[in-house]
């Protein structure tokens, strides 16, 4: 994980932003409708000072749509974590995982069955730097991302029986 990169821009131009609702299965009728303008960083940005970005990398939590390169958008200032997905410190390395509580002891979890659920000891140190509020990916990248992913869970799937 590449990891952190305080959100600045130079230009914080506005794109246009058209509030029709883009069908996602059967095409709709075309509108000439066009809303007003639209920042991405108030899109995607609640508390700037204490939003971070981040890096992804490896494909543990594709279940929760993050994928390898894809930004995050962290809140370091949001301190509820259960049930959220987190950025945290694990003993010096960091990870993306979602935080869980099991036993009344935390839990990390991928979301990718391919990979153990984190558990700790007494002996481990865990800080959790901030939740994961946003992610950011191409879409051109993905098909091939899936038949990737298809390929290793059935080997997966092959080798487990």
């Amino acid at each position: 994980m590449t990891f952190p990169r305080k959100l600045t821009s130079d230009r914080s131009e506005p794109v246009t932003f058209y509030d029709i609702g883009i069908s996602a299965g059967f095409p709709s009728p075309a509108q000439d409708y066009e809303e007003p303008r639209l920042n991405i960083n108030d899109l995607l940005i609640k508390r700037p000072e204490t939003t971070f970005i981040a890096k992804a990398s490896g494909d543990s939590m594709i279940g929760a749509g993050i994928h390898d390169g894809d930004m995050l958008v962290v809140d370091k200032g949001i301190t509820e974590y259960k049930d959220r997905v987190v950025i945290a410190c694990v003993n010096g390395e960091f990870t993306v995982k979602r935080y869980k509580v099991e036993r009344g002891q935390p839990v990390l979890k991928p979301q990718n069955p391919a990979y153990p659920d984190i558990h700790f000891t007494d002996y481990d140190e865990i800080t959790v730097w901030g939740v994961v509020t946003s992610v950011i990916h191409p879409v051109w990248n993905l098909e091939l991302f899936g038949k990737k992913l298809g390929s290793r869970l059935t080997q997966d799937q092959q080798a487990a029986s």
